[in-house]
């Protein structure tokens, strides 16, 4: 009995896993990008962060709708591929914490409280499973000074 216990596990794994690993597709010449600030800007805190899409749609996390993502900014933090995953970034869901802040109800926009001095910010668009889509559709690392 325990066999044939092990041996459904052993199928049911065999059959999510691809599922579990689908990699969802940007189209061609999607971009994100920083509405309201630039590279090299001085701002005070709070900081307004206006999020820019174009090819693609916004829709809430766990939405599976094509051409859509919901925004993700990464603050303070390598380049996206860069970091501590490396390239398993482009494979798993961001993480959630203060270097990486999930829009996952499909915001738009942000208010987000920085201490003075330099910060880098990238946004990076995540799929219904916070998982960059393939290619990554994320914005050149920007970096902005706090007074």
């Amino acid at each position: 009995m325990t066999r044939f216990l092990a041996l459904g596990l052993v199928a049911a794994l065999a059959v999510a896993t691809p599922a579990l690993a689908q990699e969802t597709p940007a189209p061609e010449g999607a971009e994100v990008y920083f509405v309201n600030l630039e590279d090299g800007a001085t701002v005070s805190s709070p900081v307004t962060v206006i999020f820019g899409l174009k090819g693609m749609g916004v829709a809430p996390a766990g939405t599976e709708k094509e051409a859509t993502g919901h925004h993700h900014l990464l603050i303070n933090r390598p380049p996206f591929g860069e970091g501590e995953g490396g390239a398993e970034e482009l494979s798993y869901g961001l993480p959630a914490d203060d270097n990486h802040k999930h829009f996952g109800g499909g915001q738009t926009q942000a208010t987000v409280e920085l201490p003075a001095g330099q910060h880098t910010l990238q946004l990076v668009l995540g799929d219904a499973n916070h998982v960059p889509h393939v290619p990554p559709v994320m914005s050149e690392v920007i970096t902005i000074t706090v007074e």
